[in-house]
């Protein structure tokens, strides 16, 4: 077995969901075992960043909140980020045009899977079929990548 081309694959689909088909293709691989690597790799992304997304997120907002109480030490002025962004304003317009299950399917496909994981824990963590959707969307997406890949470049 070819133990590098599949643990690159794997690596590349817990990173960057999009082109670990490509990656198996250009070590080789077949058909199937750049199909399960990637799944794989964004199964335990999904994993690791979804059930880990409230983690991250108060880590973020105690983060912020000791920069600004440091800051005021120093006698120094902090300044509040805008939070209605256009990257914001792009998220919740997609969000409430597409729904749960739109975001959960293509999030990680279009964004990586850490991002989209994230971001759909965010919004619609509180409800219990959300990660089976991604789970879902992974499969169903890393298949169409890898015959995409495989059959026609």
């Amino acid at each position: 077995m070819k133990w590098v081309a599949i643990t690159s694959v794997f690596f590349s689909a817990f990173a960057k969901f999009m082109f670990a088909p490509l990656v198996g293709k250009g070590f080789q691989l077949d058909f199937i075992t750049s199909w399960v690597a990637s799944f794989a790799g964004g199964l335990v992304s999904a994993l690791v960043f979804y059930f880990m997304s409230e983690f991250f997120m108060k880590r973020y907002h105690q983060k912020k909140i000791e920069r600004k109480i440091a800051m005021e030490k120093t006698g120094q002025i902090f300044k509040h980020k805008k939070s209605f962004t256009k990257v914001n304003r792009t998220i919740i317009k997609v969000k409430h045009k597409i729904g749960q299950y739109g975001l959960c399917l293509f999030a990680p496909l279009f964004l990586s899977v850490p991002i989209g994981s994230i971001i759909c824990a965010k919004f619609f963590g509180h409800q219990k079929n959300t990660f089976s959707i991604i789970v879902f969307g992974l499969i169903l997406n890393s298949f169409l990548l890898t015959v995409l890949y495989y059959n026609i470049l």
